[in-house]
């Protein structure tokens, strides 16, 4: 069996600091009125829109919590997890949706790259820790939920999801 190659830390940190980097670029040329129009495709204004890209990061501080536990619990528990979230996924999405909305007034427009600045440096260091076997740890993940997560995702996955989920949202962003 081959040898398995060592997680590219370095593309991933790398990723890390580019959306972290391109939000400030988007944060520091838009302006009052850009901030509040609609986005494309959401309900979202641009800056709740943006805060919903940056909580993309926080929440994947608690999600390596969790692949760290589940991938130490038997598959059938982790299956039965990712189901039990599944079958949430409309409540899921109003909270998700209405959760920016709220946070966005805390996070705002001046306050939102700060926080995204510490979250990412968080994650870097975290990363810089992580062992090649905890980056391999995986569990099962509730696909309705997001269109970036897969059936089962590694912790490595994880740490790249929330550049996706940035980029897509990037593109639905109306800024001038």
């Amino acid at each position: 069996m081959p040898e398995k190659q060592p997680v590219d830390r370095a593309e991933i940190a790398a990723d890390l600091d580019r959306a972290r980097r391109t939000l400030h670029e988007l944060l520091d040329h838009a302006t009052a009125a850009d901030f509040e129009r609609r986005s494309n495709g959401t309900r979202w204004t641009n800056e709740q829109l943006l805060f919903h890209m940056v909580f993309g990061y926080m929440v994947v501080r608690r999600l390596l919590v969790l692949v760290r536990v589940f991938s130490r619990l038997p598959d059938r528990v982790g299956r039965g997890f990712a189901r039990a979230l599944d079958a949430t996924t409309p409540v899921f999405h109003q909270i998700n949706y209405l959760g920016s909305c709220a946070a966005a007034t805390v996070f705002d427009r001046r306050r939102m790259g700060r926080h995204c600045d510490r979250v990412i440096a968080k994650l870097q260091r975290s990363l810089a820790k992580e062992s090649e076997t905890n980056l391999r740890r995986s569990m099962a993940f509730p696909v309705r939920w997001d269109p970036f997560f897969d059936e089962v995702m590694t912790a490595e996955q994880v740490y790249r999801y929330p550049g996706k989920h940035f980029d897509f949202h990037r593109d639905q962003l109306t800024l001038g």
